[in-house]
């Protein structure tokens, strides 16, 4: 079907407007999970599983996490990732620009709006008219009077029209009439039907629950009028829903008495739900009656595929295109705003597909349908205050040519720190205040001149032989998804920035643009994504005073996974761990290292591009505790050349469809790794020597990669040998005989996380492409083989030596980026070389 490449293009890369959701729930909220897949609950949640929506749904989402394809694996995937990162991952995927909020519904520990905003740049509210009404019949009358008609519709009306003045973002009315009292909504209720309503409302006792179809009915008429008198849209639940939903009288053809009533034929009534099962009931009523929209969230994805596409073809049989409208429905779990948004994609492209083919539409007017149908017939009848536009999905990473305006749920945050880490590897920060921060930056960035991507660990200024120079600026575009409030300086954000030559057009010296290049290339390629996890060793000093001169020593001097070294740590520690979980950063397991004050972190495993974002924050968030205690926390190297050091060893392992791919399945392997895997792992293995450019950046790195100190000194691997700088881990629940993941100990602090991800990635994708074999491993210490194994760099000059005789990364990395990182690691050669101690201030950088 090449002859519509165009139209499914235009159907990908359109960013939606998400017309009709709600809010987000917290991990640990007593709403099951299974409840993203079904509308059913108690007894009937038991049958959930055995779903098409259920089976399908389960696979898009594991494969998307590139978790196990079960319900538990991917429930361990989000306790594991956290809220924050499972949020970002399916926002990133879905491409939503903007989303109206329902927030009428009482989710247990439901975030609110104003935390979605992190994902989305515009967020606006739907307000849920009954559940205002509920909430102020909960209250007792003013003066301690009893409730009257007068004085409730005095209450609810001035309410009504209060929110929507003066709250912030509410974009449009709704109503679940059909749930309460059904659609047959009567507009002229009698004065005494309604405090007959009103009375028998207030007889149930409380919490109130408005069920009295006069009394919904007067509510509605009521709301109408605010509505009107503010052109504001209602939006209306028809069709399916929970048990508690009679589906019989949510047809909307029971609102005609409504629809003929003259004095609303004015005020814009939205059908949600495609109305299903009466979808051609919906298209009709569209499309004889001006003031009915469309809306097609929740048929999308909880149907079948045929039952989708059936439910939008039967909604575009009569409706006019302009009238139709998506939404995700999404509620409580991110998850149901990217099943939503890939559902729709996929099945708006399959009707209008099949519409070209009927000669109902010529392909440009399909086009023009998906945009109209994704974002313009939604930001035109709400009034949505955005300029939207069509982008690749390759650079969709947050759509951030959309404008945010600073509210007044941010006052108390006054700085937002904008952070990159260049190609020597060192954190940096642009702070801006928030208010130019929402109004101006979001939207185009701060300007960062060229030079800062070719400094060194020693000098601030771009080295020789990097073409970067003090000409030229980039951009550094905030990426939403990793925007958190700082937990040790709660009047501040911090947010990792993308470089950008304009706003939605990377530079090619970005780092998380080359690790995303390559990743693309592997799930392009081979369908396969990285999954990765850090163990991050640091050590704790302490400043003294000896002979008038600052020292730093060491915090202590206990052994390693001694209880009384983490007994003294504890109280940071304390505070460590909540703020890591804050930000979503999942923690495994500490202890104390070998080394005299050295700590080990383990990190939980994640998609390689969270995995290095993760990573950042751990350093920063482990730097600032330290700091609060009068400690200073550094990860380089080796900090003492007599201690042990330190590194920031990395655990991959192979992701395809949410399974765990890297494991052998059936006897297809000796060592207990697919093949996919040992090819993967034979490609890092054979360009190690010149990966180590990337991983082991400065001069002080090859001090700690020596014979006998568990580094990995030699090319080689091994089974569970922690000698071998490539070593095959079998952790506790893994099947005997069978391996998870490799890990490679040849990874130190002061590596920019994504571009080391990146080389080992474009290695691994060489592995596949020629199809590498691993040799046999090493059972031993590599040294007692030394005179057969070959020796990794001694040095940093060895390893870009091996970098320089290495072709595969020009193209994988980038060519201007591999010239920028040679021309840094030659400077940090030349200046450490001619400066024997001032490795000694690397503990200030790192």
């Amino acid at each position: 079907m090449e002859k519509y490449a165009e139209l499914r293009k235009a159907v990908e890369k359109v960013v939606l407007v998400d017309a009709h959701a709600h809010n987000i729930v917290s991990l640990d909220s007593v709403f099951p999970f299974i409840r993203c897949f079904t509308e059913a609950d108690g007894d009937a949640l038991s049958y959930a599983t055995h779903s098409l929506c259920f089976k399908r749904s389960l696979r898009e989402i594991a494969e998307l996490y590139g978790s196990e394809v079960s319900l538990s694996g991917v429930e361990e995937y989000r306790r594991r990732s956290g809220l924050q990162s499972i949020t970002s991952v399916c926002f990133k995927a879905a491409r939503i620009a903007a989303i109206l909020i329902d927030d009428g519904i009482d989710l247990d520990k439901k975030q609110d709006t104003q935390w979605h905003r992190s994902f989305a740049p515009i967020v606006g509210r739907v307000l849920r008219i009954e559940n205002l009404a509920e909430k102020i019949l909960d209250e007792e009358a003013p003066n301690g009077s009893p409730w009257t008609l007068d004085v409730f519709t005095a209450i609810f009306v001035g309410k009504l029209k209060s929110d929507v003045t003066v709250a912030d973002g509410i974009f449009g009315l709704k109503s679940i009439a059909a749930y309460r009292s059904g659609l047959e909504i009567n507009t002229n209720v009698s004065r005494q039907d309604a405090e007959e309503g009103l009375a028998e409302v207030l007889c149930a006792g409380k919490p109130v629950r408005i069920t009295n179809k006069n009394f919904v009915d007067y509510i509605f008429t009521r709301s109408l009028e605010v509505a009107l008198c503010f052109d504001l849209p209602m939006q209306l639940h028809t069709g399916l829903g929970d048990r508690d939903l009679d589906l019989r009288l949510a047809n909307p053809l029971h609102l005609r008495t409504l629809l003929e009533d003259k004095r609303f034929s004015k005020c814009r009534i939205v059908l949600l739900h495609a109305s299903y099962p009466f979808s051609k009931e919906a298209s009709y009523l569209a499309s004889v009656y001006p003031q009915v929209y469309l809306d097609f969230g929740l048929a999308i994805p909880k149907l079948s595929i045929n039952g989708m596409i059936s439910s939008v073809k039967e909604l575009l049989e009569l409706a006019p295109v302009k009238k139709v409208m998506f939404s995700t429905d999404g509620y409580a779990f991110p998850e149901t705003f990217y099943l939503g948004a890939r559902k729709a994609r996929e099945v708006v492209f399959t009707v209008l597909r099949d519409a070209c083919v009927d000669g109902d539409l010529s392909i440009p007017q399909a086009m023009e349908a998906a945009e109209d149908i994704f974002a313009k017939n939604a930001t035109q009848f709400y009034k949505i205050n955005v300029a939207m536009e069509s982008i690749d999905s390759k650079h969709a990473i947050c759509p951030k040519f959309m404008s945010m305006t600073y509210n007044s749920s941010q006052n108390d945050i006054a700085l937002v720190r904008i952070i990159w880490v260049d190609a020597s590897g060192q954190h940096r920060c642009r702070v801006v205040p928030a208010r130019r921060f929402y109004d101006v930056v979001v939207e185009n960035g701060v300007g960062l001149t060229f030079a800062c991507m070719g400094m060194t660990s020693a000098i601030d200024g771009p080295a020789d032989g990097t073409n970067l120079s003090g000409v030229g600026e980039t951009r550094l575009v905030p990426d939403l998804s990793t925007k958190y409030r700082i937990p040790w300086a709660k009047q501040e954000e911090m947010v990792l920035a993308d470089m950008h030559l304009k706003p939605g057009k990377p530079w090619e010296y970005c780092p998380r643009e080359a690790l995303r290049r390559v990743s693309k290339v592997l799930k392009d390629e081979f369908n396969l994504v990285v999954n990765a996890g850090f163990e991050v060793e640091f050590y704790l000093l302490k400043r003294i005073l000896r002979e008038g001169k600052e020292e730093w020593v060491p915090f202590d001097s206990f052994p390693y996974c001694s209880t009384s070294a983490f007994d003294a740590a504890s109280p940071i520690f304390h505070e460590v761990l909540p703020a890591l979980q804050s930000l979503n950063v999942s923690v495994e397991q500490l202890h104390a290292e070998a080394g005299k004050g050295q700590f080990e972190m383990a990190l939980g495993h994640t998609v390689c591009s969270c995995a290095a974002d993760n990573l950042i924050f751990t350093h920063e968030v482990i730097k600032a505790f330290a700091r609060r205690h009068g400690l200073l926390a550094t990860f380089v190297p080796k900090y003492a050349l007599d201690d042990i050091g330190s590194g920031s060893h990395v655990h991959i392992s192979l992701w395809e469809n949410g399974e765990n791919v890297f494991m052998a399945s059936g006897e297809g392997s000796c060592y207990g790794i697919s093949k996919v895997g040992e090819e993967f792992m034979a490609g890092v293995l054979h360009h190690l020597p010149s990966i180590l450019a990337f991983t082991a950046p400065i001069p002080n790195s090859y001090d700690r990669i020596q014979p006998n100190t568990w580094s990995g000194a030699y090319q080689c691997w091994g089974q569970e040998n922690r000698e071998a700088p490539l070593r095959t881990a079998c952790p506790p629940g893994v099947p005997d005989g069978l391996v998870s993941n490799f890990e490679i100990k040849s990874f130190d602090g002061c590596a920019n996380p994504h571009l080391g991800l990146a080389s080992i990635i474009a290695s691994g994708i060489d592995g596949l492409r020629r199809h590498l074999r691993l040799p046999k491993p090493v059972d031993e210490n590599p040294s007692n083989l030394h005179a057969e194994l070959q020796r990794l760099p001694t040095s940093l000059s060895e390893s870009l030596e091996a970098l320089e005789k290495d072709d595969i990364f020009k193209d994988l990395i980038g060519e201007k980026l591999l010239v920028a990182i040679k021309g840094i690691r030659k400077a940090e050669i030349y200046y450490y070389g001619k400066n024997e101690d001032a490795y000694k201030q690397l503990i200030h950088h790192y």
